[in-house]
């Protein structure tokens, strides 16, 4: 089959030992981001795979429309950035593995990352060590301090135990079936969301975005947090109301805020204001970029191009294509 793979910045996959399953298949890996239709309706004229890198680039009916020879989409995890309708209608099969059960350790890791470098200025003192000054301001510690987990999935989950093992007390939030599993597992339950904001000293959200969540942290959440609490965000920037960060910021609650996750993507303007707060750390959405997530994650990209290849397509989104006239 050919093969195409989008945004693949750093020219890693074929490095992995899992890009093997696709030998014996013409591949052609883009490292540069685009989103110009045109400019990708050239570069994916040929392609009959397009193995997509989380949400990194949007593809809607009109790209689809100009593909004909493409007949199947494998990426893993949620797709707001796919058309599914398109593609059906188009024949085209949507396979994404979607790892019930299974954390991404990696994404906790940064999160965790992120709350001591908040906690500890640490971003900021080592610029400051650069710049020849020493010392420029005094952090918080953990210990003793209340975790808020505003949604305790998988990741959430990972995120309360590196919690508990610096010494703190977790407190969770979140629908039904957040609140249920934080009660199985011992970790204390808020008794409202505003306590949650309230009280937290740190507060992590592990949400997947959906319609039903986009913008589900609002504003009055925000600032209900204390002056000296950290938010991060490592899950997706859209599940904060849209320029409610940066309005609870200049109002000063919460104090710090640590983000890997944009409104828009990839974030290459430097006079971003949320890039302009000496409070908040800022990373480029790498909470699942490690050599150890990729392999993890491509190994089931790569082994449903394999299956379908076979004759036996697997995680297929819209399996209604697979009885459509329409199937290329």
């Amino acid at each position: 089959m050919q093969i195409a793979i989008l945004d693949d910045y750093h020219d890693t996959l074929k490095t992995l030992p899992c890009f093997d399953k696709l030998s014996g298949h013409d591949v052609r890996i883009w490292t540069d981001h685009v989103d110009d239709v045109a400019m990708l309706a050239e570069r994916l004229r040929d392609t009959e795979a397009l193995v997509l890198i989380r949400e990194r680039t949007a593809v809607r009916a009109p790209l689809l429309e100009r593909l004909p020879h493409l007949r199947l989409i494998s990426q893993r995890s949620v797709f707001p950035h796919i058309d599914v309708d398109a593609c059906t209608r188009l024949g085209i099969v949507v396979s994404s593995d979607q790892h019930p059960g299974t954390p991404s350790y990696a994404a906790a890791e940064l999160t965790w990352g992120l709350v001591l470098a908040a906690a500890r200025q640490i971003p900021q003192q080592m610029a400051a060590l650069r710049s020849g000054r020493w010392q420029i301001g005094v952090g918080q510690s953990l210990r003793g301090k209340v975790l808020g987990i505003h949604g305790y999935g998988r990741i959430g989950r990972v995120v309360a135990e590196y919690g508990r093992a610096f010494g703190m007390r977790v407190l969770a939030w979140g629908g039904d079936g957040s609140r249920a599993r934080a009660r199985e597992d011992g970790t204390g339950v808020a008794a409202s969301r505003a306590e949650l904001y309230e009280t937290a000293d740190v507060v992590s959200i592990h949400v997947r975005l959906a319609p039903s969540t986009r913008g589900l942290v609002r504003l009055d959440d925000l600032l209900r947090m204390k002056r000296t609490a950290i938010f991060v965000n490592t899950s997706r920037a859209a599940l904060v109301e849209p320029g409610a960060l940066l309005t609870a910021l200049r109002l000063g609650r919460p104090g710090f805020a640590a983000v890997d996750v944009y409104e828009s993507e990839p974030l290459e303007d430097a006079a971003d204001p949320l890039l302009a707060f000496d409070q908040v750390v800022c990373t480029p959405h790498i909470g699942y970029v490690s050599r150890d997530e990729y392999e993890i994650q491509f190994a089931d990209v790569f082994d449903q191009i394999v299956a379908y290849a076979s004759g036996r397509p697997i995680n297929v989104v819209n399996p209604e294509v697979l009885r459509s006239p329409a199937r290329r």
